[in-house]
């Protein structure tokens, strides 16, 4: 029985002793060579962070989130169901934002099943179809 308990300490020590050693050794360390990588990967970045707040003509340039500033990010207040006509402002659950108002898609005549779907005079927005049935 004492043969047992010491062996099951010898182990347990042992297996501590590989713990602590491949914890030390996992440690992500620069590499003194580039060699390998591209030029493009190797060069640190430094970016210019321009931000909306500052610059808020920023948000018109092509390819931007839309050409309104909030809370440091451009948005389009007409479509952005987070901010919805007005910086902030969220469309609850089934509504979606559309010409900056949260509308829904399952029951509204002007915006039936997306933004802009106009359904005809005679007809209704029934689970976003227009005369449904």
């Amino acid at each position: 029985m004492k043969f047992i308990k010491s062996l099951f300490l010898v182990t347990l020590l042992m297996a501590l002793a590989i713990t602590l050693s491949s914890a030390t050794s996992s440690e992500i360390e620069e590499p003194n060579s580039l060699q390998g990588t591209s030029y493009f990967l190797s060069r640190k970045q430094n970016r210019i962070s321009v931000s909306c707040n500052k610059y808020p003509k920023i948000c018109n340039i092509k390819g931007s989130g839309g050409p309104n500033c909030c809370n440091n990010k451009c948005v389009n207040f007409s479509i952005d169901m987070f901010n919805c006509g007005k910086c902030g402002k969220k469309c609850s659950f089934p509504k979606i934002c559309c010409e900056g108002k949260c509308v829904n898609p399952r029951s509204n005549k002007k915006h039936c099943g997306k933004c802009g779907n106009k359904c005809d005079n005679r007809g209704s927005c029934v689970y976003g179809m227009c005369s449904y049935a």
